[in-house]
């Protein structure tokens, strides 16, 4: 006999590509314990969080908006029934910056479909679809990238202005031979410079360099 409308799991489906998340949606409506409601937003996914009270979110890691990432955090503190399996965390530190959030689990690109629904049954039970030791392992890789974040960030932090201004025309696609005419120096200096700049950002090449620079706020990005 079908579960009545009340009983079934309410499962919330938050990913902006309308047509996957109308599919996926209607793949859960077809079992028979389980409904589904669609958000195309991370603010359409915090809203019908709060409104609806899934019993389980399905939340893709590169929602826009605020991101994936932030509406798992968002949508465990303003509903904390509702648990939350991250779509589509295909790499260790997505996995794990959802299972910080607060998701249960996740779901990658090769998650069979078929295996979705019993994913959903057992979050809505609040059973963690991850085991112990891999929520471990992630931390530990979340861990390890944060400190390379942050000694990359206290690296930039030391470049001089003129390291800066030059890194800043590499990345607007100026030459070597330009920048040392336009800096009045001669390119073996620029060149010294350059290689300083590398040395100091632990940099194996001046693209990696620029984008170190960019990444920590140091340079503007290329329009």
């Amino acid at each position: 006999m079908p579960a009545s409308p009340r009983s079934r799991i309410r499962v919330l489906v938050a990913d902006d590509h309308r047509p996957f998340a109308e599919s996926l949606a209607l793949a859960i409506e077809r079992e028979k314990d389980l409904s589904a409601i669609v958000a195309l937003s991370a603010l359409d996914a915090l809203e019908s969080a709060e409104r609806d009270l899934p019993s389980v979110a399905l939340v893709d890691v590169e929602l826009r908006g605020m991101g994936g990432i932030e509406a798992i955090r968002r949508i465990r503190a303003a509903s904390g029934d509702t648990n939350v399996i991250a779509l589509f965390a295909d790499d260790d530190l997505a996995q794990a910056r959802a299972l910080e959030a607060g998701a249960r689990g996740f779901i990658s690109t090769v998650t069979p479909l078929a295996e979705v629904p019993a994913m959903i049954r057992m979050a809505a039970r609040g059973v963690p679809l991850v085991e112990g030791e891999e929520v471990n392992r992630l931390f530990r890789v979340l861990r390890h990238r944060r400190h390379q974040e942050s000694t990359e960030r206290q690296r930039a932090s030391r470049l001089t202005p003129r390291q800066l201004e030059i890194l800043q025309l590499l990345s607007d696609g100026i030459s070597p031979s330009a920048i040392a005419e336009q800096l009045h120096m001669r390119p073996a200096t620029l060149r010294t410079h350059v290689q300083n700049i590398l040395t100091r950002l632990g940099a194996h090449s001046k693209v990696e360099a620029v984008s170190i620079a960019m990444r920590h706020g140091k340079i503007a990005t290329t329009a």
